[in-house]
Parts: C-alpha cells; sequence; structure tokens
C-alpha cells in the first residue's frame, strides 16, 4: 500500500561511535514520519546540531540495501549493503571528500499492524584508505 503522505512515528536512535580508541555513545528520541513510495520505503526525522534541524532521510531499497542521506549544507548519502565495500563523496565548502562504507551486519526487521520496525547496521567509516571509525547504529521505530 502506497502512503505518500506518510505516517507519524516514534524514532529511538542510537549510534556507537568508536575512533582512535575512544568510544561515544549518542541517544536520541524524534518524531518523524513514515513514508512509503512502490516498493522503497522512507524513513525521514530532523535531527538537531550545532548548526539547526538538519533533516535525514533513511531509505529502504527493495534490494536490500539502506541509504542515509543528511541534507545539510554539506549533503551527506551513505550506502549500505550487507558485507560490501561502498564508496561515496560529498561537497564541502573545502572540496570534495571521497569515503566509503564497509558493513559488516545489517539486520532490518518492519511489521504492519502495528507499524513497527527495527534497523540495526555495523559499519566502518574509511576516509580515502584510512579507517576513520567503526559505528554501530540501532534505529527502532512505532507509529
Amino acid at each position: 500500500m502506497e502512503n505518500k503522505q506518510g505516517q507519524a512515528i516514534a524514532i529511538h536512535l542510537e549510534t556507537i561511535v568508536q575512533q582512535e580508541g575512544e568510544t561515544q555513545n549518542f541517544v536520541f528520541d524524534l518524531d518523524g514520519q513514515l513514508v512509503k513510495i512502490g516498493d522503497t520505503l522512507y524513513i525521514r526525522y530532523k535531527e538537531e546540531t550545532a548548526e539547526g534541524q538538519v533533516p535525514v532521510t533513511i531509505k529502504l531499497l527493495p534490494d536490500g540495501s539502506l541509504q542515509l542521506i543528511r541534507a545539510s549544507e554539506m549533503r551527506l548519502r551513505l550506502k549500505f549493503e550487507y558485507k560490501e565495500t561502498i564508496e561515496s563523496h560529498y561537497k564541502t565548502p573545502y572540496g570534495m571528500m571521497f569515503f566509503s562504507t564497509y558493513t559488516h551486519d545489517m539486520h532490518v526487521s518492519l511489521k504492519d499492524q502495528p507499524t513497527a520496525g527495527d534497523i540495526a547496521i555495523d559499519y566502518d567509516l574509511f576516509l580515502g584508505e584510512q579507517k576513520a571509525g567503526e559505528y554501530q547504529m540501532r534505529l527502532t521505530f512505532t507509529a
């Protein structure tokens, strides 16, 4: 069933970042929107940053891959496929940055009645050839 207007959802998002021997844990409870267009599911929310609110979209594709899009001044698009390295880039005021993700583990579980879901992604982020960090993202949503 297509739902281009979207359905209001409550989102619980946890991200664990390991960089240079240090671990940071970020936890957010957010209001969001779930939109289905064709076979693609979109989870949309706004992330609070020092620069203000940044629109974020998580795109669940029919082939099982997932995209994370942050639409700030510097548009960031990360793509995740299980056990795959995906190269990407984004334009910053300082020039183009090249990076890639390697997804160690990825799990998506969705329910219709009631509308709910869980997304878990464990990945490494590389800037060029250098590993920038290890990330664990856990997103749970309910209507």
